[in-house]
C-alpha cells in the first residue's frame, strides 16, 4: 500500500495549521512504516487529499478514473471559513457548496474532531466521515526550561514579567481583536502574538488591532516550531480566544508543554472540561477575570490533567488510526 499525500499550494499554506497537519501525517506514516509520496506523477494506491482547490478536485477525479482510492481530509468547514479574511462571510455559502462537492469525491472523509464531523454530517456529503486528530508529536512538544529562558531573552522579557502568548493568523476568527483589547485592559501584563498573514486580506478590525501600539504588546510574526515550543515553555499563560476551530492544534501543544491555558468557551472545546482540563471564558470580562486569577495563582494549575489530552492525540496513535482507515478504503 502506497499513499499519495497531496496538498495543493503547500508552499503557500505550509506555515499555517494545515501545513503543520500535513507534516504530522508524514511523520505518522513514517512511524507506522507506510510508504508515501508527495509526487503526483509517482505510483500510488490511495490519494490522501488535504485541500479543496481546483487542482485537488481534478486530482481526485483523475484518481478515480485510474481506479485509485481517495481519502479526502476535511480540514475546513463553512463555519471556520466565515470569519476569516475580508469578504469571507459574504462568500461562505458558495464556499460550503464547493467544499461539499470536493469532499464527495472521497471514498471516505477524515476530519480532525467529533465537532467538525457533526458539522459535516449536516452537509449531506453522502460519505462515511471519520474523526481523527491532526495529531501532535509529544516527544517534541515538551516543556524546556532553557528554551523558555531563550524566549524571554529574545523578546526582552524579565524574569518577573507575566507573559501571555497568542498564536494564529491575522484573522478575526482567531480572536486577535480580543487579544489586543485585553492587552489594553491589563497593562501590568506582557502580551505577544505569534503568527502572520497579509494584512491586506484582513478585516478592518484586525488591521486596526495589529497596528495598535502598546508598551506591553508585541507582534512577533511567523516563527518556526522551535520558538513556539520556547514560548510555551517560557510564558505564564497561553491565551486562545478563538471564535471557531476544526481542532485548534496550538491548545494541544500547550497541553503537551504543560503550559497554563485559557480558551474561549465554544462548542469545539466541549470535551475539555472547564476547571478539570482547562479554564474557559465567554467574553472579555470573563477573560480578564480568569487571566488575573490564573496569574495570581488563585486558580489551581490544570496542566497534569491537560497533558493526558495531548497523549491521546500523539501522532503515533494518529498514524495507527490512519492506517486502519486506509485498510478499510482498500477493501471497498
Amino acid at each position: 500500500m502506497k499513499v499519495l499525500l497531496y496538498t495543493e499550494g503547500l508552499k503557500t499554506i505550509g506555515k499555517s495549521g494545515l501545513g503543520k497537519a500535513v507534516k504530522h501525517q508524514m511523520k505518522a506514516l513514517e512511524d507506522n512504516h507506510i510508504e508515501y509520496t508527495l509526487n503526483i506523477k509517482d505510483t500510488y494506491d490511495i490519494a490522501h487529499i488535504n485541500f479543496y482547490g481546483p487542482k485537488s478536485y481534478l486530482l481526485a477525479k483523475k484518481a478515480h478514473k485510474l481506479g485509485k482510492k481517495v481519502v479526502y481530509h476535511a480540514h475546513s468547514t463553512e463555519e471556520d471559513f466565515r470569519d476569516g479574511f475580508i469578504f469571507c462571510r459574504q462568500i461562505s455559502p458558495l464556499f460550503k457548496k464547493w467544499i461539499t462537492k470536493c469532499y464527495r469525491l472521497g471514498d471516505v472523509v477524515i476530519t480532525p474532531t467529533n465537532y467538525s464531523k457533526k458539522l459535516l454530517d449536516q452537509y449531506n456529503i453522502g460519505r462515511e466521515i471519520y474523526a481523527i486528530s491532526n495529531g501532535i508529536d509529544t516527544n517534541y512538544f515538551q516543556k524546556d526550561q532553557k528554551l523558555g529562558e531563550n524566549f524571554r531573552k529574545t523578546y526582552g522579557y524579565k524574569k518577573e514579567d507575566k507573559v501571555i502568548i497568542g498564536i494564529g493568523l491575522y484573522i478575526e476568527r482567531k480572536g486577535i481583536v480580543d487579544f489586543v483589547e485585553l492587552a489594553k485592559k491589563m497593562p501590568e501584563y506582557q502580551f505577544i502574538w505569534f503568527g502572520y498573514s497579509p494584512l491586506a486580506a484582513a478585516t478592518k478590525k484586525v488591521r486596526e488591532a495589529v497596528k495598535t501600539k502598546l508598551p506591553n504588546l508585541q507582534f512577533a510574526g511567523y516563527v518556526e516550531s522551535e520558538m513556539i515550543k520556547s514560548a510555551m515553555s517560557g510564558c505564564d499563560l497561553y491565551l486562545f480566544p478563538t471564535l471557531e476551530e476544526t481542532e485548534g492544534i496550538p491548545i494541544i501543544e500547550a497541553f503537551a508543554c504543560k503550559t497554563n491555558a485559557l480558551i474561549r468557551d465554544i462548542p469545539i472545546f466541549e470535551e475539555f472540561k472547564e476547571g478539570e482540563v482547562v479554564y474557559k471564558a465567554k467574553n472579555l470580562k470573563e477573560f480578564e477575570d480568569k487571566i488575573r486569577k490564573i496569574l495570581n495563582q488563585e486558580l489551581p494549575s490544570l496542566t497534569k490533567n491537560a497533558y493526558k489530552i495531548a497523549e491521546d492525540r500523539d501522532i503515533k496513535k494518529v498514524g495507527k488510526q490512519l492506517v486502519e482507515i486506509y485498510k478499510k478504503v482498500m477493501k471497498k
